[in-house]
């Protein structure tokens, strides 16, 4: 007796017997070898959508709120600042600190003190908002006068080294142009948060924890007494603007790598504060919704005016395609129904996504100004006797 032979299952009819038309889709291309969009970390097409417990840590995290900075007194004792978050529960201690809660309370006061104007409206500019602006000025100068050289890599330009060492070179030279004569030693706790707010000369990258660290430095300006209240507003639209243009100049002179980039679950390969502060600019504007940010004549006749505007623009030159691929998160955010809802939103990721993430803060700097033992308060004093030793 023959053993029963296999039958086998005929392969799938590629015509519709009722219709004729086609019943199987075309194999698909091979990857393609250059992105369609630069730059990329990951491909944004047919993601899983982003965790669920990330959504709802956000979602249940209370808005931060603005605080005063908590002033120091001369004489004080400066120290080299260091590293000290290693892992999840130094991050967790740190959350806990005064100083963390004043660091975010300064940040919100900065998006505070932009709300609802533009960034031309007049501000009160101070010597040191000038000296600071100046700066900024210098380190853009240094880009035009070191070109990137000749290399076939896409990512990092080794003349951005160059131009990292120029700067740091002269951190304190522009640390020192800032202090009076009762805080110069204060040059070197400022310094590292300074030099370590452009990039990483190593790696050639530059991402959100180097943000933070020009964060941090005009925060210990702050605490110095070196900038004031009423600079905030000019704090934002002046100097951070200018800082700003400069990181652009360098990620497109030097080709920077995005530092740790969330992929297209992050709000930008680079910059995390400028949507802060720009949704804060645009609270209560009669006209312009989040969805205006795909209207591109408002995109094109407002973006100089508006931080949140300027930034998607510069999202749509460095990636190609269609907007709600390479930058899916913006475009959920476009749908929020008003933009104080996305100011206290973005606030709230920021604390979650950026300054509770150990790879970010990891690099982050504690000293005398921004301490890690949590004793702030011995070193708060009243306005007038700021002012009296200021005179």
């Amino acid at each position: 007796m023959e053993p029963p032979q296999e039958t086998q299952t005929p392969p799938p009819s590629t015509v519709c017997t009722k219709c004729g038309g086609p019943t199987c889709l075309p194999t698909p291309p091979p990857p393609s070898s250059t992105p369609s969009y630069i730059p990329i970390r990951f491909p944004a097409v047919n993601l899983p959508t982003p965790p669920t417990n990330i959504k709802e840590t956000i979602m249940r995290t209370p808005v931060p709120q603005s605080q005063k900075v908590e002033p120091i007194t001369p004489p004080h004792t400066f120290t080299t600042p260091s590293k000290r978050i290693h892992s999840e529960n130094d991050v967790a201690r740190f959350n806990s600190l005064p100083s963390f809660h004043n660091f975010l309370g300064f940040v919100v006061s900065l998006s505070e003190s932009i709300r609802s104007r533009k960034l031309s409206d007049p501000c009160h500019v101070s010597p040191a908002v000038e000296t600071l602006s100046s700066i900024l000025r210098s380190l853009a100068d240094y880009v035009d006068e070191i070109p990137p050289a000749p290399q076939s890599a896409r990512y990092g330009n080794i003349s951005y080294r160059a131009w990292h060492e120029r700067m740091s070179s002269e951190a304190e030279s522009f640390m020192l142009k800032l202090l009076p004569p009762y805080f110069r030693d204060a040059s070197v706790e400022l310094v590292p948060y300074f030099t370590d707010s452009f990039g990483n000369s190593s790696r050639i990258d530059y991402g959100t924890g180097h943000e933070t660290n020009f964060a941090a430095w005009l925060y210990c300006l702050a605490r110095l007494g070196i900038v004031r209240e009423e600079d905030y507003p000019a704090l934002v639209s002046r100097v951070f603007v200018k800082y700003l243009d400069l990181m652009r100049k360098l990620q497109l002179t030097y080709s920077l790598e995005p530092a740790g980039s969330h992929g297209v679950w992050g709000l930008d390969d680079y910059h995390f504060l400028p949507f802060i502060f720009g949704s804060s600019q645009l609270i209560d504007h009669k006209y312009m919704k989040p969805k205006s940010i795909h209207n591109e004549d408002i995109l094109e006749n407002f973006s100089k005016e508006y931080l949140y505007l300027s930034c998607i623009i510069f999202v749509k030159k460095v990636k190609k395609g269609l907007f709600a691929e390479h930058s899916p998160m913006l475009d959920d955010i476009s749908g929020v129904p008003s933009w104080n809802k996305v100011n206290s939103g973005l606030l709230k990721m920021y604390k979650v996504e950026v300054l509770g993430k150990v790879p970010i803060m990891q690099h982050f700097l504690f000293g005398s100004i921004i301490k890690w033992d949590g004793t702030e308060g011995s070193e708060v004093v009243s306005c007038t006797s700021l002012q009296h030793c200021h005179q």
